[in-house]
């Protein structure tokens, strides 16, 4: 790949900015795509915008950004999209920040500040290659600092008509993943990981090689309807099995869930489910209320978590027995045994000091594999 260094002005990169759904992200007389297929949602907050004016106000050097050359004589951001689209806002007056000393909106400024701002020169590397050469620069190179997400580098990858599709239904602010599953899935969808997400359910599993090996073979696709389908098919079970929403349920995997008790639980279930959720919620003794869900389901207490003997109740008890393990009747120090509900938690037994007794490690082994 060749690279080449240019000096690009701030004004000849604002010349000709459009931002919208249509003709996408451009600037510079219309020739550079701010926003190609495999670049990330723009995802600078106010602060990270209102600091790259900064920088080019006090004439800080910005990080030196890439374009690629492509055949038709114009050129695609490969690095610099969030900082080149926080100057470009800016100069549209789509924010205001503080300029000497004052709060102040870019149509606002005087004619000589507006001018510093125009004037600022750019640090460009344009850069020439096929598209594998690009594509393994991308995945390399940070942008503003920031380290591509997992799923961001597998989108630089992957582009074609599927991912396109994928993005305006996983990737948009308020699109249609977020808006059916936001009290069921965590992450942001610009930063790709409500999309890795859905692709992990999909798969049945968050290994980054078979997340790939799924991308890979339906990158040319015309559509990503059939993930989209399936992630509203685990929303919907979760909606169906379990109606009533609490925080307690965002960011469960779901995906494994409805793949393993999908056909087993429906919503005729429902009640059920939602009468022992309701006592497992008021209960003490058990710590893990994320994992009530998993529990009613599977009926396998390790995902409740419950509470533990302090090690003073452990200390009283095993002074009470005098060192002996209640099963075997043979003498252990304190650390070769284990604390126990005598009363087990699932016969209403709490962890109590009275329902505290030390077993030696293999009786408690072998009372829990009973």
């Amino acid at each position: 790949m060749n690279i080449e260094l240019k000096w690009i002005t701030v004004r000849e990169i604002v010349s000709g900015y459009i931002d919208n759904d249509i003709e996408g992200i451009r600037g510079y007389a219309g020739k550079l795509n701010i926003r190609p297929k495999y670049q990330r949602e723009f995802v600078y907050d106010n602060k990270k915008q209102r600091l790259v004016i900064n920088s080019i106000i006090n004439k800080f050097p910005l990080n030196v950004m890439y374009w690629v050359v492509n055949n038709e004589g114009g050129f695609e951001i490969l690095d610099g999209q969030q900082r080149t689209i926080s100057f470009c806002r800016y100069v549209e007056s789509d924010y205001s920040t503080i300029i000497n000393g004052r709060t102040a909106y870019f149509h606002s400024l005087t004619l000589e500040e507006k001018d510093s701002i125009l004037d600022y020169k750019i640090a460009v590397y344009f850069c020439t290659g096929t598209d594998k050469e690009i594509i393994d620069w991308f995945e390399i190179i940070n942008i503003a600092g920031e380290r591509l997400t997992a799923q961001e580098l597998r989108n630089a990858v992957y582009t074609g008509d599927w991912l396109s599709d994928a993005k305006i239904k996983f990737s948009k602010p308020n699109c249609g993943a977020y808006l059916h599953g936001k009290d069921y899935v965590t992450g942001s969808p610009i930063r790709q990981e409500i999309l890795e997400t859905a692709l992990a359910w999909i798969t049945g599993s968050k290994d980054d090689i078979q997340i790939r090996n799924y991308m890979s073979l339906h990158q040319h696709d015309e559509n990503a309807d059939e993930l989209w389908v399936y992630f509203q098919n685990v929303i919907d079970w979760v909606k169906k099995v379990f109606p009533v929403v609490r925080s307690e349920m965002k960011g469960l995997d779901w995906g494994r869930l409805h793949k393993e008790y999908g056909k087993k639980f429906t919503a005729g279930n429902a009640v059920d489910l939602e009468n022992k959720i309701v006592n497992l919620m008021s209960d003490d003794e058990v710590v893990n209320k994320k994992g009530i869900y998993e529990y009613v389901l599977s009926g396998d207490e390790k995902h409740l978590n419950i509470r533990a003997f302090t090690d003073s109740q452990k200390r009283a008890a095993y002074e009470r027995q005098q060192g002996l393990c209640p099963n075997c009747g043979k003498h252990f120090q304190i650390k070769e045994m284990e604390a126990d509900h005598i009363d087990p938690w699932s016969k209403g037994g709490k962890t109590t000091p009275e329902n505290c007794q030390m077993l030696c490690q293999r009786c408690n082994r072998r009372k829990s594999d009973i």
